[in-house]
């Protein structure tokens, strides 16, 4: 039996810690029954979970567009809110479990307006 564990010990302290915090996000993730970021596909209806990285107030034709990079150690998927400047408890750091329709922003996978929880620690 240490002869399977090892391998896992030896991984784990040549990790980066960015690494590890992926790995655990992407844990995280899949045991909460969500998709990981990276098997989502366009057009499908995907729940995601994962760690809001980056919040970004973008004007769009006369209105704002909130966006949010949420990152589950899979990949990232945006979010954005139409006509939103701010929703309350969204910040950079919050965990987010997601629902909507996948498509794509500016080459990236995308949620329109999607339907939120934030999931405490």
């Amino acid at each position: 039996m240490l002869r399977l564990r090892l391998p896992q010990r030896l991984r784990r302290l040549l990790s980066s810690h960015q690494e590890l915090v992926a790995d655990e996000l992407a844990r995280d993730a899949i045991a909460s029954g969500a998709t990981p970021i990276a098997q989502l596909s366009q057009h499908q209806v995907g729940t995601a979970q994962g760690t809001v990285a980056m919040l970004t107030l973008n004007p769009r034709s006369g209105s704002a567009w909130l966006e949010a990079d949420l990152n589950d150690g899979t990949g990232t998927l945006k979010l954005i809110w139409m006509g939103r400047r701010v929703i309350p408890g969204i910040l950079p750091g919050v965990k987010l479990r997601v629902h909507g329709r996948i498509s794509l922003h500016e080459g990236n996978p995308a949620v329109f307006n999607p339907g939120y929880e934030i999931v405490a620690d």
